[in-house]
C-alpha cells in the first residue's frame, strides 16, 4: 500500500508540475473575438511550420457540413477480406477517405478549402511494429490541404483506437465543412 501511495504522490506531483506549461501552451494563441453573421472562418494558433490549426472560429449563423465517419475504398479487389492489400497502408487508406470526402462535399456546393475541422481514428499498422501510421496519415493530409492549391489548415484531432468496424481499416475520418459567407 505504501509503494503505490509513493507512485500516486509522485505521479501527482509531476502532473502538477507540467500543468503551467500545458496551460501556456493551450492559452499561447487565444481565439479571435466571436464574429458576426457573414464574416467568413477564422483559423488561429497553432505552429507555422504545422499544417494544422490550433482552433477555428465559425460565424454566427453559418451553415455547415458533418460527413459520418468515412472508412477506405477497398484498394485491391482481388485481395481477399483478410488480407491487408485489400484496403491498403494507412497512406493509401486516408488518400481515399479524403477523396471520397471530397466527393460529397462538392455534391453539397463545397470544396475541401471548406473543411474547418478533422477527426481521425487510427489503429495500430501491424506491418509498422503494431504503431499508429501517423507519418502515412500525416502524407495524405498534406495532399489535401496546407498546399498551394488549398492553403487551409483545418483544426484536427488524431484519435487511437483499439478496432475500427472493419477487419483491415486503419484510419477513419470525419469531417466538418463550413458554408463560405455569401459575396
Amino acid at each position: 500500500m505504501q509503494h503505490r501511495m509513493t507512485i500516486g504522490v509522485a505521479a501527482l506531483a509531476l502532473v502538477g508540475a507540467l500543468m503551467p506549461a500545458l496551460a501556456a501552451a493551450q492559452t499561447a494563441s487565444p481565439a479571435p473575438a466571436p464574429t458576426t453573421p457573414g464574416s467568413p472562418v477564422t483559423f488561429y494558433g497553432g505552429s507555422p511550420n504545422s499544417p494544422i490549426s490550433g482552433g477555428v472560429v465559425i460565424p454566427q449563423g453559418a451553415a455547415m457540413v458533418w460527413t459520418s465517419g468515412v472508412g477506405p475504398s477497398v484498394a485491391n479487389k482481388e485481395a481477399k477480406p483478410d488480407d491487408p492489400a485489400r484496403w491498403g497502408d494507412t497512406k493509401t487508406q486516408a488518400t481515399s477517405i479524403l477523396k471520397n470526402i471530397e466527393g460529397q462535399l462538392k455534391a453539397q456546393g463545397l470544396t475541401m478549402k471548406d473543411v474547418v475541422w478533422i477527426r481521425a481514428y487510427l489503429v495500430a499498422d501491424p506491418a509498422k511494429g503494431n504503431k499508429l501510421d501517423t507519418d502515412g496519415w500525416n502524407a495524405a493530409y498534406r495532399e489535401f490541404f496546407g498546399t498551394a492549391e488549398n492553403p487551409t489548415k483545418t483544426a484536427r484531432a488524431t484519435i487511437g483506437v483499439a478496432a475500427l468496424v472493419v477487419q483491415g481499416w486503419l484510419i477513419e475520418v470525419e469531417a466538418f465543412a463550413v458554408y463560405p459567407p455569401k459575396k
